[in-house]
């Protein structure tokens, strides 16, 4: 039988769209949801919407609607972003569902009778955006401690909730289980900063606004949004103060993980646990509060200009780039990150580069030299092992970083086996293998230990980057996607055949896309300059006319051109005018076809250096992908590659 895994995001306050930093905590659930279900966990992933509180009154009061119509459309639009993001939650739990409000309703009344909710006075500083009450010592400069907006004077009839009842079993808790609150500064500062000071009486009912779950016993009060709102973990799985829960909640409670943001952490780790003791029900096993995306190094707010939409990011970006970029970007518990030149730059130089090109070349090369059918493993030579080794290793590696929910690092371990691969091809060159019938059996053994290697590595980036998961077992043609199948490196069979190579993943020409990103930004501003006007020169009677208009520095700047060194060059098997070149540029191999067969034969172009235009979007030429285009000066019928003057390393940026 399986072990169940019950993970939770903090339900989205619907009051308006989400943005990308409000997203990113959906795709981390999400990626955690996968990754256990791949490792043989039941999984139950519950996410949703928190629908209640003074300001949503407010906000569908400014939008001329009732606060039902309002939550609709805002869960809607919620509901709706999370799916784009390709999301895999079991369910969807609304605060307006009416089974909701009857446990809600249910659990305030057993509290009440038991003697921990009393009715009382309050007297105080509200924040509304953050729906929460501050003394006058909590505030810092006379406004909201949390998020800094404005608050205001408040007296009203209230129930409350005794906090300090419990404060003394909390600690002990927290102390008896050090995993309960990760990362461990999370915790400390709960300790510290809330608990050991003393805690005051919540605040669980109002009476100054209607739109809330009502109090049965007393109509004139709805119940505050934290109970309300908190309660969604265990209503969601059919909890019943009775004693009468449903099956989902005796599967799976109590929940392996809350998966919150740093900002809530004090109510998911204080009220929420003393909630939970006060009506005996056992305590989640742990609550995680996850750093915050920034743009820039600024939180993102309407009211900055700087809020970042996620189905923004993936018209122009795709769901699985927009995915491992939030996931890999985001630190174990300090803030990540985001703008537009940091995530083409990702793309460009992890995705395209690192992964892309790995199953590209590989896949191109199984087709060339043996006809798409994968060959028998049987020449093995000692530095087949470093790859073996490391690839039978990196799932121990992903397994241990996941399971203390470092999922950036996960991501790097499976990472440094592509990269290896990619170095793996530069140390065994297939292409030079396949020139002699004699190494063919090594041939087939490099590229055996290729395939098997992407197929490792497709399966356990399934939960990061579920599309680009099935796409690249799509193209190595193998079904062989669980995590048994990494016991053993033998998942590929011989004589099985791949599939034609697509692009996973297109190069993004930077500046092109900075420009349509800001709407055309740079034109704009380029219109705006002075225009210089100078007298034109004759031509002279031995210059030769180019025919092409001026460009402005600006058209250069969009150039990225670097050295690359030729480490094996051959003729292109179907035009007789192209050649076949495999560069290194640093750290990394391309593959560029070029139409100089007429003036360079292949062996006398390797270990040459040459000028490459490194940005150039990919094409394919008579069926083979080109990367790039090499530089050369022509005259008449003559024509020679550029280079440099002194002997520089290859990928040195020209400029």
């Amino acid at each position: 039988m399986k072990k169940s895994y019950y993970i939770t995001t903090a339900i989205a306050y619907t009051s308006g769209k989400p943005h990308i930093g409000n997203t990113y905590e959906i795709v981390l659930a999400d990626s955690i949801a996968r990754f256990k279900r791949l490792v043989g966990y039941d999984v139950f992933f519950q996410t949703g919407t928190d629908e209640h509180g003074q300001k949503i009154e407010i906000k569908s009061l400014e939008a001329g609607q009732e606060p039902q119509a309002f939550v609709d459309e805002v869960a809607a639009e919620i509901k709706r972003i999370w799916d784009i993001m390709n999301t895999s939650y079991d369910q969807f739990i609304r605060t307006t569902q009416p089974e909701h409000q009857v446990i809600v309703q249910k659990m305030f009344e057993k509290l009440y009778e038991k003697g921990d909710i009393y009715k009382g006075e309050y007297e105080g500083w509200y924040c509304t955006p953050d729906e929460s009450f501050y003394t006058e010592g909590q505030l810092v400069d006379g406004k909201c401690p949390d998020c800094g907006r404005e608050v205001y004077k408040t007296k009203e009839e209230a129930y409350f909730f005794k906090l300090s009842k419990y404060a003394d079993r909390l600690i002990q808790h927290i102390e008896d289980h050090p995993e309960f609150i990760q990362p461990e500064s999370r915790k400390n500062e709960m300790i510290n900063n809330f608990l050991k000071p003393g805690l005051q009486d919540l605040c669980v009912s109002r009476t100054s606004f209607k739109w809330g779950i009502p109090v049965t016993f007393d109509e004139r009060h709805v119940i505050y949004v934290w109970l309300d709102a908190l309660s969604n973990y265990i209503t969601g799985l059919g909890y019943d103060p009775d004693g009468h829960h449903g099956e989902l909640f005796n599967k799976y409670w109590p929940a392996d993980v809350h998966l919150i943001g740093k900002d809530i952490l004090r109510f998911h780790t204080i009220y929420w646990p003393i909630m939970l003791m006060a009506l005996d029900v056992e305590l989640p096993k742990q609550v995680f509060g996850h750093p915050w995306l920034l743009v820039g190094e600024g939180k993102m707010s309407k009211s900055r200009g700087n809020v970042i939409y996620p189905d923004f990011l993936v018209e122009h970006f795709g769901v699985d780039a927009v995915r491992y970029f939030v996931l890999h970007e985001m630190p174990f518990a300090n803030d990540g990150t985001i703008t537009y030149e940091l995530l083409i730059e990702r793309i460009n130089s992890e995705l395209v580069n690192i992964l892309g090109n790995l199953v590209n070349r590989t896949i191109t090369m199984v087709n060339k030299y043996f006809d798409g059918e994968v060959g028998a493993p049987n020449d093995y030579e000692p530095i087949d092992s470093e790859l073996i080794d490391l690839a039978l290793q990196t799932p121990h590696n992903v397994m241990n970083k996941m399971d203390s929910l470092r999922v950036a690092d996960s991501i790097d371990e499976i990472f440094k086996l592509l990269r290896r691969s990619n170095k793996y091809i530069d140390e065994t060159a297939p292409w030079i293998l396949a020139k002699d019938e004699k190494d063919r059996e090594r041939l087939a053994t490099v590229l055996y230990n290729l395939l098997e290697s992407i197929r490792f590595s497709a399966v356990m980036l399934e939960p990061f980057l579920p599309e680009t998961s099935q796409k690249i077992m799509g193209q190595i043609n193998s079904k062989l996607n669980t995590w048994d199948s990494l016991k053993e490196f033998n998942g590929i069979q011989p004589k099985d055949k791949v599939n034609q190579p697509e692009i996973l993943f297109s190069r993004i020409d930077a500046a092109a896309k900075m420009s349509e990103l800001n709407g055309n930004k740079e034109e704009v501003q380029q219109d705006k300059q002075p225009q210089v006007q100078t007298k034109k020169k004759a031509v002279e009677p031995h210059q030769e006319k180019t025919g092409k208009e001026e460009i402005t520095i600006d058209d250069f700047a969009k150039l990225d051109l670097r050295l690359a060194e030729i480490i094996s060059c051959e003729k292109h098997p179907d035009a007789d005018r192209l050649l076949v070149l495999q560069l290194r540029v640093g750290d990394e191999q391309r593959q560029v076809v070029s139409g100089i067969a007429k003036w360079y034969s292949p062996e006398e172009l390797v270990g040459k250096k040459v000028v490459l235009i490194y940005n150039l979007a990919p094409v394919e030429l008579r069926g083979i992908q080109s990367q790039g285009m090499i530089l050369a000066a022509s005259k008449g019928k003559k024509l020679t590659l550029l280079s440099t003057l002194e002997d520089f390393k290859d990928g040195a940026t020209i400029s």
